[in-house]
């Protein structure tokens, strides 16, 4: 068994829009995004249902003609293939489990 520690989100910088991809498999992916104040992850779709779990900031995360609030230590999820957009209120880091 393999067991894997490191400091990846705490080393995360804010610098615009910052995106590392944690983990590959067949059943799923996690995402780790950093997103600078004011700084925006453009439109785009997500190819299968995502969580969104919001660790540092606020982020407003904007799909199908609505925006939400989203802050530390909340969940969002949201389902494929629709287009959506990020804004950060502050600086926040984010994960995408899809």
């Amino acid at each position: 068994m393999m067991y894997n520690l490191n400091q990846q989100i705490e080393n995360q910088e804010y610098n615009q829009l910052q995106l590392q991809k944690w983990v590959k498999s067949e059943a799923f992916e996690i995402l780790s995004v950093s997103l600078e104040k004011d700084a925006v992850f453009p439109e785009h779709t997500s190819p299968k249902d995502a969580q969104l779990i919001v660790l540092e900031g606020e982020i407003t995360f904007h799909i199908n003609n609505r925006s939400f609030s989203i802050g530390r230590q909340q969940h969002f999820s949201f389902p494929k293939e629709e287009p959506h957009w990020v804004s950060a209120v502050q600086n926040s880091k984010f994960l995408i489990i899809r």
